[in-house]
């Protein structure tokens, strides 16, 4: 099933974090992303700041209808996304799923 159609589910911890070679396999599903260690980040690049903001207003309306909030890093022009599983420590597969639905913003 495409991440995109899939619903993030709230994780309150008791479960392992992602094994880093089960994350590498589903990186080629989140283009542009990045693994640093138990993190996916990537930068957005926008015109001014109120692209940049405009971004982030819709990232931060998909993370609440999902249970799933990035930490988001704004710098002018860019955005800087993370995404990690606090509650577990690394990622989970929810992570990949809120990454995927935010590329299908642009």
């Amino acid at each position: 099933m495409d991440l995109t159609e899939k619903k993030c589910v709230p994780c309150e911890g008791g479960v392992a974090a992602m094994a880093q070679g089960q994350a590498c396999s589903m990186l080629p599903q989140v283009p542009g992303w990045e693994l640093a260690g138990n993190v996916l980040t990537r930068t957005f690049k926008f015109k001014n700041f109120l692209g940049s903001m405009a971004f982030v207003n819709r990232v931060a309306e998909l993370a609440e209808a999902e249970a799933h909030h990035p930490d988001i890093h704004v710098s002018w022009n860019k955005v800087t996304l993370s995404l990690t599983t606090h509650a577990i420590g690394g990622l989970s597969e929810n992570d990949f799923i809120l990454a995927a639905k935010i590329n299908d913003l642009l």
